[in-house]
């Protein structure tokens, strides 16, 4: 059996993939205004939209990367995975009909870093990339970057009025942001919040059999 290999994005040794590796400081402070590519296919059923990525996964190459981050955890509480995901396994998201992306692709420390333009024009680009590949279901992970993003002030944390895509196809969803940084949801609460868009997918799945 032969183990995936990826060349670091720093331009160091390719690393086998059940090896993760763990930025140093230099790497970290190189990181900002990087990129990392989507994990995207067409006709997901759930594309998950971070605000933008951390030094630690542009650094990494990796999405919600930085040792706290709660993505993997809740998504594998929810039932979206059938076990505990590393990030350097992203592109396994793939065979479960999930997929990453981000509002704005450029990497900071803080996603507060992000002005207003830049989060609108992440709108504007994110709701063209869901016109391309049509998922069922895009789901924001975080409330105040979808509010920019889109010019909905009012919006509140689960399914949106609102739909993306040809025909209105994708259903648009706000689930909170799982950066440890946030401390108004535990994991428990952040699970339960993803469990009930897992559920809604199921039922979309049932519908359209898919």
């Amino acid at each position: 059996m032969t183990t995936a290999r990826r060349t670091d994005p720093a331009g160091g040794p390719a690393r086998t993939s059940d090896t993760p590796h763990r930025p140093t400081p230099a790497e970290l402070a190189a990181a900002g205004d990087r990129t990392v590519p989507d994990v995207i296919a067409p006709n997901l059923r759930v594309l998950f939209c971070g605000i933008n990525p951390g030094l630690w996964s542009a650094a990494t190459g990796h999405h919600f990367a930085r040792p706290g981050n709660r993505f993997w955890p809740a998504l594998h509480r929810s039932g979206f995975t059938p076990r505990l995901l590393r990030p350097d396994e992203q592109d396994q998201l793939l065979g479960y009909g999930l997929g990453i992306t981000n509002v704005s692709p450029r990497a900071s420390a803080r996603a507060d870093e992000l002005s207003a333009e830049e989060l609108r024009a992440g709108g504007e680009a994110l709701a063209a990339r869901v016109e391309r590949y049509r998922p069922r279901v895009l789901a924001v992970l975080g409330i105040g970057a979808y509010r920019t993003a889109f010019g909905r002030r009012r919006a509140a944390i689960g399914r949106q009025r609102e739909a993306l895509g040809p025909g209105g196809a994708t259903e648009v969803w706000v689930l909170p942001n799982p950066s440890g940084l946030n401390a108004h949801y535990t994991l428990d609460a952040l699970a339960g919040v993803y469990r009930e868009l897992r559920l809604r997918a199921e039922q979309l799945d049932a519908e359209t059999g898919g």
